[in-house]
C-alpha cells in the first residue's frame, strides 16, 4: 500500500492561538503514527503563491492520514488554527511501492 503525505502551506497571522494548534496537532499526528518529514525549514519559492511555513507529514496509508484529520483530537485542536492564519492543506497518496 502506498504511503500518504499531509502537506500544509501556512501563513501564521496570530501566533498565540496557532501555537495551541501546533501543540495539539503534533499529539494527534503522534497518535496516528505520523512522521514529520519537513516543518518550517528554509524554502525557495519558485512558482505560484507561497507561504512561509510548510509542513510534510508521512502516514503509512491514506486511510491513516484521513483518520488523523477526521479524529476528534485533531478537529478540536484545528479550531485554534482557524482565524490564526491562512492555510492550504491536502493529503496526497504516494506512488505505489
Amino acid at each position: 500500500m502506498p504511503k500518504a503525505y499531509w502537506i500544509a502551506h501556512v501563513t501564521v497571522t496570530d501566533p498565540d492561538p496557532y501555537k495551541l494548534y501546533a501543540t495539539g496537532a503534533t499529539q494527534a499526528f503522534r497518535d496516528h503514527g505520523a512522521r514529520v518529514l519537513a516543518r518550517g525549514g528554509r524554502i525557495e519559492a519558485l512558482e505560484g503563491e507561497s507561504h512561509p511555513r510548510n509542513v510534510v507529514i508521512e502516514f503509512d496509508t491514506m486511510e491513516a492520514a484521513l483518520a488523523c484529520y477526521n479524529s476528534d483530537a485533531y478537529q478540536a485542536t484545528k479550531r485554534h488554527r482557524e482565524g490564526a492564519g491562512i492555510a492550504n492543506i491536502m493529503i496526497l497518496e504516494g506512488a505505489p511501492d
